[in-house]
Formats: structure tokens, sequence, C-alpha cells
């Protein structure tokens, strides 16, 4: 029986990896914002109006999971349970308990207990504060990122798609095909973004889906001109001429062997993609051209904070959470352009002499 290798990265990967690690701001900023995204992506865990399990006549109930009549619990109401209804509680209560999130509310969840007007300042109740509509403002920091981040990596997979293909396509054919397209995305960038963004969101009623199929008839055009730059350099290679020699198709030539050297651009602009999105809905949302209202949206919490001055713990927290979120992306962003930069990448054969010099016995002559 034979037993196959296990696959080992290259030199090459190895040292791009000890790169990023040595940039201990991205390293770490890495790791915080992988806490966070892990925490928001289980935002129902943490904050939300049902409990997390429950336990009542015997029987197992996940509400976080599932919806269940109120009559399943007592009451005469076919429709879904209110679990902060005081008389659904008492009769749980009396015959089994609940686990509750660490934050009883969620985004949307108008807290009709508070003591005093909304905005009401932090507590015990409320972390961070209410909003003017009594909603938790923790919670809705904790969905608002969510939001945020899938935002963004729906609308930069998106803009990677379409600008590694309008960019690979100029720069491998050149010529006529090249100038053309340059001249249709220098139009199409002259356009002034926001404002159309904000008129075309104007015209419909805006949804997750809609603003990122707006936002993606512009997004991409900030990575052609790298995509396209790469693949002018690499059509003339001699691996690539001996590929067309040998008859190869050109879709085949751009996937298997220009491809992956223009990825190696593509990945360190990526953060920045990310950064520019994230900022771009913020932007739309505090103009009210965004999400529809009631979205746990950070750039709404951004125009609360400007319409509620008298509560600066709405801007405040709006604030930290962007410059937070943005921050850390910025810092794993310097990261990947430091590990990519060819100039701090040996080249193959110089990293297999090094690792051949280090073997145990070996002088520097080799004896």
């Amino acid at each position: 029986m034979t037993l196959r290798k296990r696959a080992q990265p290259s030199p090459i990967a190895r040292r791009r990896w000890q790169i990023f690690r040595s940039n201990r701001r991205a390293w770490w900023s890495l790791w915080a914002f992988a806490l966070l995204l892990i925490v928001s992506l289980g935002a129902e865990l943490v904050a939300n109006d049902k409990p997390i399990v429950m336990h009542y006549q015997g029987q197992w109930y996940a509400p976080v999971i599932f919806d269940y009549p109120e009559t399943e619990f007592g009451g005469f109401l076919p429709t879904t349970a209110d679990y902060r209804d005081p008389a659904v509680r008492e009769n749980i209560a009396a015959q089994g308990w609940m686990l509750w999130p660490a934050v009883p509310f969620s985004y949307d969840t108008l807290d009709r207990e508070l003591t005093g007007p909304a905005p009401s300042p932090p507590s015990a109740r409320h972390w961070l504060g209410t909003d003017d509509h009594g909603r938790d403002v923790f919670a809705r920091v904790i969905y608002g990122f969510r939001l945020s981040v899938v935002f963004a990596v729906v609308l930069t997979l998106g803009s990677m798609a379409l600008g590694v293909l309008f960019g690979g396509v100029q720069g491998y054919f050149g010529g006529k095909v090249d100038l053309i397209g340059q001249r249709i995305i220098e139009i199409w960038s002259g356009m002034p973004v926001l404002f159309l963004l904000i008129i075309l969101a104007s015209l419909v009623q805006p949804n997750l889906w809609w603003l990122l199929g707006i936002m993606l008839l512009f997004s991409w055009l900030g990575l052609v001109d790298i995509v396209r730059a790469e693949f002018l350099r690499a059509r003339n290679l001699e691996y690539v001429r001996a590929a067309r020699a040998m008859g190869l198709p050109s879709r085949l030539i751009m996937w298997r062997h220009v491809l992956p050297n223009a990825m190696v651009a593509t990945l360190t602009f990526i953060p920045f993609l990310f950064t520019g999105a994230i900022t771009t809905l913020t932007a739309l949302d505090f103009l009210g051209f965004g999400l529809p209202p009631g979205s746990p949206s950070l750039g709404e919490l951004v125009a609360q904070g400007k319409n509620n001055l008298q509560a600066p713990w709405l801007g405040i927290t709006a604030f930290l959470s962007l410059g937070i979120m943005l921050s850390l992306l910025v810092f794993i962003g310097e990261g990947l352009r430091d590990a990519f930069d060819p100039r701090h990448v040996p080249s193959t054969t110089t990293s297999t002499s090094a690792d051949t010099d280090a073997l145990p016995g070996r002088t520097a002559h080799g004896h």
C-alpha cells in the first residue's frame, strides 16, 4: 500500500505567510477582525428577544431557530409566541425554564419598559443605550457589523469577477480590444458615482440585493487597471508564448498561465475593495438612500447620532464601530500588500538553494 505525500506549501507561500505574520499590526488585526466576525455571525445567540433554548412540560424548544405558536405555551392565539409577554413568561416559568442571550433584545426590538424617554443612556439593561426608537444600540451594532461584512463580501467577489474578466481580456488581447475597452472605462469611471447611486436608489424601493446590483455597476472599475497591467506584462513571457505556439486556446492560456500571476496583485487589492463597499453602504444609509428603514445599518446609526446630539453615546458608538472595523481592514490590507510585494519574496531558485544550504551536515561550500 502506497501512502500519498501530503501537499506542502511552496517556499514562496511560506515566505509570504512569514512576512504577513511578522507585521504584528496586520497579524493581530486579522485575529481581532475574525473574532468580531464570529460574534456577529452568531448574533442571534448574543442579542435576541427570543430564548436560545427552552424546556417546557418535559419538551425541549429552540425559539432562536424555530417559531412556535403561543398556544404551544398555554396561550390563546395561534400567532408566533412573544416571549417578552408577561403572560407567556409566567406560563413557561411555571412549568419549565428559558435560557436567554446575554442581551435580551434583537436589533428591531422596541423596549416598552424604559424608565425615561428614548434615546436612553447606557445602563445595565442596555449596555450602549438605546436609539430614539427605544431599540438596543449594542444589538444593532452586532447585526449591523454582520450586514456590512456580508454586503462587502458579496460586492467584493462580484467586483473581482468583473474586474478580472474585463482587465484580463483587455490586457491579453491588447490592440483594438484594449483601446476600445479603455475608452469605455474612462467614460464610465468619469461619472459621478455617488450621485448616480443616490438617483437610482431614490427611484426604487431599496433593499440589499438592489443596492448590490447598483453598486456593482461601478465598484469593479478600480481593479481593471491592475489586472490589465498584469496581463499586459505576462502575455509576452516565454511560457505564454510557448503555450500559444502549442496551439492552446486563448481562454485556457488566460485561465491556467496568466491569471495566477494577476491574482497576486488582485489579492492585495481585496481589503481596499472591502472597505470601499462598507463606506459606500454607510454613506447611502446615512443619507437615507440605502437599506430599508429599520435595517440594522451602521450608517443609520451615524444619522441617529447626528440627529440626537443630546445623546452623545449614539455618535460615539457609530464612530468607534466604523473606525475599528475600517482600521482593522486597512491594517490587514497593508500586511497583504507587504506579503505579496515581489521585493520581499525571493525567487523559487533562491529559496530552494537557501533551504538546501540549511540542511544538517552542509557547509557554505557544500562539504
